[in-house]
């Protein structure tokens, strides 16, 4: 089995893959995505969506970063793709699962999964592209407005070549609002000779039991889940090594545990030259949102902040939640 970390643009950026890999149970991340258009990008883009490109395209503890690329261009995105190699990109991943108006309005994203041959001329130019060597993989979900192309979608992404192939368990339309269709990632796999990483709506270890039993899959990945319960990998990972076992498999962290994520977020986030104090606080408040569903202390502090303005007193209930 292995877990990855997902991408959630403006949510997982490489502050969070730090804080959330070091707690443990990931085997993979994947960025945020590189917007492709109609040009090879300079390296800067693709340093800045991930810094880690800098220390072997590794978290601080060696979980190893894959490099998404969102666009409609095949033969753009090929180079785009070739850049990511040869800047030391771990694996490559494509999107075609993004739900966002503006990218779909911008020919990316999920929009194109009303195309089953575009998907398998942008996948399989992408795998020429880059070294055999290198993992190339796609995400998807289940359809555009239906699931009627999902089959089609999965195979033309295998017949391209790819590595294996994430799919998030709901259409474009759903958004996030409707329950994951678990029991479509089994009729997926059972379609596919390539392993196949199950997402969506896998936020505790009991929805990650269900939905194995349910789709059948041994791979998956964590999105928001990730951010309600900072260790749920972890936990995952420990029901996975100790099936047998009844109680906790190991410690649950606790909100004070939590809270000290949260600081070290702040702080990660105010190193970075020129960042302002608003977003720092914004994305403090935004982390809460998550986590009050596991901590009823998240949802008492975030209550109290979420009217301030100024970071500094923000800093100050946090700690008070913490002691």
């Amino acid at each position: 089995m292995k877990l990855t970390l997902a991408p959630m643009e403006g949510v997982i950026d490489h502050h969070m893959r730090h804080i959330l890999t070091r707690v443990g149970g990931y085997h993979h991340c994947v960025t945020e995505f590189v917007r492709i258009t109609d040009q090879l990008l300079p390296p800067v883009v693709f340093h800045r969506i991930c810094p880690e490109l800098a220390q072997a395209s590794e978290t601080d503890v060696g979980t190893p970063i894959t490099i998404q690329l969102l666009g409609g261009i095949a033969s753009v995105m090929a180079e785009n793709g070739q850049r990511a190699a040869e800047l030391g990109a771990a694996a490559i991943d494509i999107n075609f699962g993004c739900p966002s108006r503006f990218t779909n309005s911008k020919v990316g994203g999920a929009v194109l999964l009303k195309e089953p041959e575009r998907i398998f001329e942008i996948t399989a130019a992408v795998r020429k592209a880059v070294p055999k060597t290198l993992a190339v993989s796609a995400k998807i979900r289940l359809g555009y407005e239906n699931t009627d192309l999902a089959l089609e979608n999965a195979a033309a992404i295998e017949a391209a070549g790819a590595s294996f192939i994430t799919v998030h368990a709901r259409t474009k339309v759903d958004g996030y609002h409707h329950p994951a269709r678990w029991e479509w990632l089994g009729t997926i796999n059972d379609a596919l000779t390539i392993p196949l990483v199950a997402n969506g709506d896998i936020n505790s270890v009991e929805d990650f039991l269900r939905c194995r039993a349910v789709s059948g899959c041994q791979d998956f990945m964590l999105g928001r889940g990730a951010l309600i319960q900072p260790d749920l990998a972890r936990q995952i990972a420990a029901v996975q090594a100790q099936p047998l076992q009844l109680q906790p498999f190991v410690p649950l962290m606790n909100w004070r545990e939590a809270s000290v994520l949260v600081a070290e977020l702040v702080k990660l986030m105010q190193a970075q030259p020129g960042i302002q104090q608003k977003k720092v606080l914004g994305r403090m408040k935004q982390w809460l949102v998550y986590l009050r569903r596991r901590y009823p202390e998240a949802g008492v502090l975030f209550s109290e902040i979420r009217s301030l303005k100024a970071l500094q007193p923000a800093q100050a209930l946090l700690r008070l939640s913490a002691a």
